[in-house]
């Protein structure tokens, strides 16, 4: 099983691109702590918290989040 199989490893970034909206109005940059906590009450997928768990401490604007987690928000 490759990453790039369709279908398999595919993730509903929706959700992300959301959740990343809502945090960051008004806001330039949240911490990767701030995001997983609000991750994790917004009831995202596994797969999503696992890639915010994955992101190095610190803090993102929110087109570096974006990047990082695989979302398309800007």
């Amino acid at each position: 099983m490759t990453d790039d199989a369709p279908g398999t490893d595919e993730v509903d970034t929706r959700q992300l691109d959301e959740l990343l909206d809502d945090i960051y109005h008004g806001q330039e940059r949240i911490s990767q702590a701030d995001i997983y906590r609000r991750a994790v009450a917004a009831e995202l997928p596994p797969t999503l918290l696992s890639r915010i768990a994955a992101l190095p401490q610190g803090e993102y604007a929110v087109d570096e989040a974006a990047d990082l987690l695989g979302g398309s928000a800007a």
